[in-house]
C-alpha cells in the first residue's frame, strides 16, 4: 500500500481518536462511562506486559482455526459434491437453506444443554458460522467450470477424474479461497459471541468478565484488540489469495 493510501486510510480513525482525546480531556462525559484514550492504551500495554491479553487471544484464535478447519472439510467435500451433481441438490437443498439463516448463536442455548460449556459447543458454533459461506463459494465455483475448458479435457482424452483435478479444481480455487476469506471472519465474529456466553477464557470472555467489574477500559481494549486480530488476520488470508493467484483476485484494501 503506497504511503499516500496509508495516509488515508488512517485519517478517519485518527480523527475519531482526536475526538475522544478532546471530548475526555473537556469532561465532555463521564470517564467512568467512556475513559480517555491515555487510560485505555495504558491498560492495553499492562495486559500485553503482563501476558492476559496474548493468552486470552490465542485460546480465541486456537478454537477458530480448530472450527474452521472442520467447517473447510465439510464445506470441500459437500459443495464439490453439489458442484458435479447439481440434480441432487432437490434432496438437501431445503435443510441447508434453513440452517443457512439459523444465527449459529442461536443455538447455544441448546449446544450447552448437549455438550456443556466445554471446548465442544463453541467448535461447533464456528463450524456452522464458516460452513455456508465457503460451501456456497465453493459449489459455485465447481459447477460453473467454464464449458470450453471440459471439452478440451474430453479432446485429451482426460478420465472424469484428471479433468477433476487438471480443469474443474484450478478454475473453482479463486472462489474456494474467497470463501475461505469469508468463513474465517464468519468464524472470529462468531466464536467472540459464543465465548461471551460460555467461557473461561478467550477475549469474548474478557469483555464479559470486564463489564462485570465495570471496567470499561478493559472492555474498550478487548472490542480494540478483536478489530485489530480480525483485521491482520483478514490481511493475511487476503495475500496469500493474492500470491496463489498472482494477484488475480482484488480485494478491499487496494
Amino acid at each position: 500500500m503506497k504511503f499516500n493510501n496509508v495516509i488515508k486510510t488512517l485519517l478517519i480513525p485518527f480523527l475519531l481518536v482526536l475526538v475522544w482525546w478532546i471530548g475526555s480531556y473537556l469532561k465532555l462525559w463521564n470517564d467512568y462511562v467512556l475513559p480517555s484514550p491515555n487510560r485505555v492504551f495504558a491498560v492495553f500495554i499492562t495486559m500485553i506486559k503482563s501476558g492476559e491479553l496474548i493468552e486470552h487471544v490465542l485460546s480465541s484464535l486456537s478454537r477458530v482455526m480448530i472450527g474452521f478447519t472442520i467447517a473447510f472439510l465439510f464445506a470441500f467435500a459437500i459443495g464439490v459434491y453439489a458442484g458435479l451433481s447439481p440434480k441432487k441438490t432437490i434432496y438437501y437443498n431445503l435443510i441447508v437453506e434453513f440452517m443457512r439463516h439459523v444465527p449459529p448463536l442461536s443455538l447455544v442455548p441448546l449446544l450447552i444443554l448437549w455438550f456443556g460449556i466445554g471446548e465442544k459447543s463453541k467448535i461447533i458454533i464456528i463450524v456452522l458460522a464458516a460452513f455456508f459461506p465457503m460451501f456456497l463459494n465453493i459449489k459455485k465455483g465447481i459447477a460453473f467450470c467454464n464449458l470450453k475448458l471440459l471439452e478440451v479435457g474430453d479432446t485429451l482424452g482426460f478420465s472424469k477424474l484428471k479433468k477433476f483435478y487438471k480443469i474443474v479444481l484450478p478454475y473453482a480455487l479463486p472462489d474456494i479461497l474467497v470463501g475461505m476469506r469469508i468463513g474465517f471472519g464468519y468464524s472470529w465474529r462468531a466464536i467472540i459471541g459464543a465465548e461471551m456466553i460460555a467461557a473461561a477464557s478467550g477475549l469474548g470472555y474478557l469483555i464479559l468478565d470486564a463489564q462485570q467489574m465495570s471496567r470499561s477500559d478493559k472492555i474498550i481494549v478487548g472490542i480494540f484488540t478483536i478489530g485489530l486480530v480480525g483485521v491482520l488476520c483478514d490481511r493475511l488470508v487476503a495475500i496469500l489469495i493474492n500470491k496463489l493467484l498472482h494477484g488475480g483476485v482484488k480485494d478491499s484494501w487496494s
